[in-house]
């Protein structure tokens, strides 16, 4: 069962199930959730002479990034997407999941209306932390946007049964791994 808005800001306050959420949410959501705010952009870097990136079963090493923008309440800044570029974003808001919801997201519409698509995961019942998504400029066009925008809406689900709480090395929103490590 989605959560609907009222039950949602009841958890905002008492659980702190979402920080940081602009005003706009915390007074008039739209729809069943909350709209995520683009609040760091990440670029890949050059690999390094040497290093290999991979995904296996008992270790991996994901890409490194940099830091290139980073949203400032106090100025109005944008970043240009370039066609067939992709980077990852975090989000502003800050989550902390309790151990009966699971939350799902989806892009804006306006992000695919623009060429843009925003690639996301699950976020597990027992994660705290900022959010990072993929997006790629899949249009013709570059497309700039503007940092604090809304690209996510966050859906909660309610969890019937027992859960597993999330262990994964991404606990706190780090956004990549500095070395070679072992999955949990």
């Amino acid at each position: 069962m989605i959560l609907g808005v009222d039950q949602l800001l009841k958890l905002v306050k008492t659980k702190k199930l979402v920080e940081n959420l602009s005003e706009r949410e915390l007074t008039n959501p739209e729809g069943a959730g909350f709209d995520l705010r683009m609040g760091e952009i990440y670029e890949f870097t050059k690999p390094k002479k040497g290093v290999r990136y991979f995904l296996g079963e008992e270790e991996r090493k994901t890409p490194d990034v940099k830091l290139v923008a980073k949203h400032d309440p106090t100025k109005k800044q944008s970043f240009k997407f370039k066609p067939g570029s992709y980077y990852l974003v975090k989000t502003i808001e800050k989550v902390n999941t309790p151990n009966d919801i699971l939350i799902l997201f989806r892009p804006r519409s306006t992000l695919c209306r623009s060429g843009l698509m925003l690639y996301t995961a699950t976020c597990s019942p027992g994660y705290c932390g900022e959010l990072t998504f993929g997006l790629g400029n899949q249009g013709p066009v570059p497309m700039e946007i503007e940092l604090g925008s809304r690209v996510a809406h966050a859906m909660f689900y309610q969890v019937k049964g027992k859960t597993n709480l999330y262990r994964g090395q991404w606990q706190g929103g780090r956004v990549s791994a500095k070395k070679k490590e072992k999955q949990v």
